[in-house]
């Protein structure tokens, strides 16, 4: 487990542009998503913390999805090290979850450098500008749902729909830390 508080990417910074393949064959770049708010999320298959918040990030990107905000998983492990991460296994989880979003893998781990992800599950919501409103947990118990009392990045989205400043803006995010290549 790990938990990172500091973050490269600021509110209000730019989302870096991106260029990756998807687990249904297509390319998807920052600029294929048309929502007005996008949320990136770093991800992976085979983190605890990704499986225990999977079911309501689906719920929470199906809910929003006609409200003007799309999601974009993106996992960048080391699929050598982390066979249960490569692209053939992500095709598959997808499949078999009915993920409602593009599922995209960064082999090079270029993207996630450049958006300072450390950990899966990092969930990033940018604005129609694609500046960054929120980053941080998605809420505050990923093990129990029924204990959940702070719905984090579900009200940064609701803050960011009414056209409100998302306070707080930044939250230290929880989850299992990127595997990176050796020498990486």
């Amino acid at each position: 487990m790990a938990d990172v508080g500091e973050f490269q990417l600021k509110a209000g910074d730019r989302a870096p542009a991106f260029e990756l393949q998807g687990v249904d064959g297509r390319t998807y770049s920052l600029e294929s998503f048309r929502s007005p708010y996008l949320v990136v999320m770093f991800w992976c298959n085979h983190c605890p913390y990704v499986r225990a918040w999977e079911g309501r990030v689906i719920a929470l990107a199906e809910r929003y999805r006609d409200k003007g905000v799309g999601f974009v998983l993106i996992n960048a492990n080391d699929a050598r090290a982390y066979p249960e991460d490569s692209l053939e296994n992500m095709i598959r989880h997808a499949t078999e979850q009915r993920y409602p979003f593009p599922y995209l893998v960064d082999d090079a781990q270029a993207i996630a450098r450049a958006y300072g992800a450390r950990v899966t599950p990092h969930p990033m919501l940018f604005g129609p500008d694609r500046t960054l409103r929120f980053q941080g947990r998605i809420d505050n118990d990923h093990q129990h749902p029924e204990r959940v009392t702070e719905r984090y990045l579900e009200t940064a989205i609701e803050q960011a729909l009414a056209g409100q400043p998302v306070v707080p803006s930044e939250l230290s995010v929880t989850g299992c830390s990127i595997k990176w290549k050796p020498g990486a």
